[in-house]
């Protein structure tokens, strides 16, 4: 048996965004600006690939690879060379901690003496946050041998005696991008008993639900992500907004209907942007799924591993027990048309916190605002105290608001937010830029609103691989919902003197035990001195993480096939969302969502994103003629609505 590869992590921040890459990839390593045509020295290796998309980077610019067990970086006769820990090396040995300057790219290299401490992973058997939980590959003997083959023989997978079904369409996730795509497949004639979506929660919108109650959006909140386009109903007609309005009026508030009306039609110069409450847009996808046959598409399964087959299509190997404890209950699933839409594979947790629960064992003071922390905020109604926030976009918008909703019920709860550095101005792009108050930077939607289906759209469709990593990089950033409550809320904090608002690097997280509290230490901006911070509750508020190795069962596939990645940590798409280096004969592969960031889309993981990337990818099984499929043309369109406002079977 041929001995594990040797994998190294590779750290670095975006130098465009800031944002923090650290891909854990096993050896050899290509970097450079674009494989479209491996090198002749790479040809038949397994290589994990990193692009860079700078003009700086040549296409192929450096290996990092082992020599008679060292690691070695080598230069592949790039333009503008490769530096080691500043001096400019054609090969060079490579020891933990080094640093490789290539182009804008300042990348450290860590060896693997433990698992990374920067994400709470999705445990497989329960798809809830599990803090101490790492994303690891399975090791009971499943999926079997034959998986370690680039093609596996159908014979082989009949003769391990489990069961092997077959269908023309699977999805792998089963969540919202899921759902998309087969209510698509649906309205476009495909047959219930043709498709199948594998996942661990029946609800297409479980995790998002539980993410949204976790982060303190409860049913009767409004979202604060973009709500353009209906998951349950791909012709955006009638919208949540005018669901709405017609509920009202049948109720007879008249103000409250017109209300929404005006938001609609004067967004975004005149009203605060329109969102729906999470409750209604939850209602109407069960609507939906009835309508669909969801039930009956859904499979129970944690997919482990994804393999071509022989015959030009795909094996899925996935268990179907649903815990640890269970009988193992494996099954295989066979189909030529698969989307990956698995959604964020993890949760991004600062370091320095993972740090300080491991370390104290402490679950309690420091939390996520994507886990289960109910208790902080009903701790605080009853005893008051402190909070410290980190983070400062959506998210960290709603721990603010909830933490202003709990001050009505007791005046002895402050608020410090702590953020690395201030933020004068906002992004500009063109004769555009973004508004800025108190360092938050307003933007309606995570993305400008022509990302979605305006001139952006179009122009990052267009563009090369360097062009759209500048726009994102433009478009992009850390941006807070545009919502008067919102902005009224942090002045009026500000004003009071109960929000306060700090600058500083942090150097460590300690708990106080004389005290009961936890201790930040910060290194101020601008300041040479040590700051000590005292918090009852320390909120992560930084977000979701979308690395595609975050998740074992994408990490496997990346490596098996040696796909290539975004610098992002992304994979590469085509412009209709196919993995084209997963292409098997006419067995095709489709992905969504957010591990699409840095294709054709920006704002991948938005409603609408999740509809276009469908959209697009039952577009292209159209045009290879796929089984069961039939393009929807003006007449069909209509006939297929008509179907939906009745809620008829497609």
């Amino acid at each position: 048996m041929n001995p594990q590869p040797l994998q190294i992590r590779l750290s670095w921040s975006d130098p465009a965004t800031g944002e923090r890459r650290e891909p854990i990839l096993a050896v050899p390593i290509a970097l450079g600006r674009e494989f479209a045509q491996m090198p002749d020295e790479l040809r038949g290796m397994r290589v994990s690939r990193i692009l860079l998309n700078s003009a700086e980077v040549s296409r192929y610019h450096v290996s990092i690879d082992e020599d008679s067990g060292s690691l070695v970086g080598i230069d592949q006769n790039s333009q503008n060379g490769t530096f080691v820990n500043g001096q400019r090396q054609a090969r060079s040995l490579l020891a933990n901690g080094d640093t490789l300057q290539i182009g804008p790219y300042q990348i450290t290299i860590s060896f693997l003496a433990s698992p990374s401490i920067s994400t709470i992973n999705f445990h497989p058997d329960t798809d809830l946050p599990d803090p101490r939980l790492v994303a690891t590959p399975s090791s009971d003997n499943f999926p079997p041998l034959v998986f370690g083959q680039s093609q596996v023989a159908l014979q082989d997978l009949h003769a391990t005696g489990l069961p092997v079904e077959e269908v023309d369409y699977a999805a792998i996730g089963a969540g919202l991008g899921s759902f998309v795509w087969v209510d698509m497949l649906r309205i476009s004639g495909v047959k219930i008993d043709r498709i199948a979506a594998l996942g661990m929660e029946e609800k297409p919108y479980a995790r998002y639900k539980r993410l949204c109650m976790n982060s303190q959006i409860p049913l009767h909140e409004r979202l604060r992500s973009n709500s353009d386009s209906c998951p349950d109903n791909i012709w955006g007609w009638p919208s949540y907004a005018w669901r709405e309005v017609w509920h009202d009026l049948l109720k007879g508030k008249v103000s409250d209907a017109l209300g929404y009306l005006w938001q609609v039609f004067a967004e975004p110069d005149f009203a605060q942007t329109y969102t729906p409450r999470s409750g209604n847009v939850f209602d109407a996808i069960d609507r939906e799924s009835k309508r669909i046959g969801w039930e009956q598409i859904f499979r129970y399964g944690s997919v482990r591993a994804i393999r071509k087959t022989s015959d030009g299509r795909y094996v899925l190997a996935y268990s179907r027990r649903r815990s640890s404890t269970a009988s193992p209950d494996r099954a295989f699933l066979i189909a030529p048309y698969l989307q990956l839409a698995t959604g964020y594979p993890a949760i991004q947790f600062l370091p320095d916190l993972k740090a300080y629960r491991e370390k104290t064992g402490d679950f309690e003071s420091v939390v996520n605002a994507y886990e289960q922390h109910d208790r902080v905020y009903q701790h605080l109604e009853q005893h008051g105290g402190t909070v410290l926030i980190r983070g400062r976009g959506i998210v960290a918008s709603r721990i603010v608001q909830r933490i202003y909703e709990a001050r009505q019920k007791n005046k002895q709860i402050s608020l410090l937010h702590l953020m690395r550095s201030a933020k004068p101005q906002g992004n500009k792009f063109g004769s555009s830029q973004r508004q800025v108050e108190n360092h938050y930077e307003f933007q309606p939607f995570n993305w400008p609103k022509a990302c979605w289906g305006g001139e952006l759209r179009e122009m990052l469709e267009k563009a090369d691989p360097e062009g759209r990593k500048r726009l994102l990089a433009h478009w992009g950033g850390t941006t807070t919902a545009d919502r008067r409550d919102w902005k009224r809320i942090v002045q009026q904090g500000v004003n009071e003197g109960w929000y306060q608002i700090t600058f500083g690097e942090v150097e460590k997280v300690e708990r106080d035990d004389t005290q009961n509290r936890t201790v930040t230490y910060i290194q101020e901006k601008g300041l040479k001195g040590q700051i000590r911070l005292e918090a009852d509750f320390i909120i992560d508020a930084t977000g979701l993480d979308a690395h595609v190795t975050a998740s074992p069962l994408l990490g496997d596939i990346v490596t098996h096939y040696n796909l290539p990645l975004h610098d992002n940590g992304r994979l590469v798409v085509a412009n209709d969302f196919e993995v084209t280096d997963m292409r098997n004969q006419r067995g095709r592969i489709y992905a969504a969502g957010a591990i699409t960031l840095g294709g054709p889309y920006a704002a991948v993981d938005s409603f609408l994103g999740l509809q276009y990337a469908a959209l697009c990818a039952v577009d292209s099984l159209a045009a290879v003629q796929a089984p069961g499929l039939k393009r929807l043309n003006a007449l069909s369109s209509i006939r297929q609505w008509l179907k939906w406002a009745t809620n008829k079977s497609p």
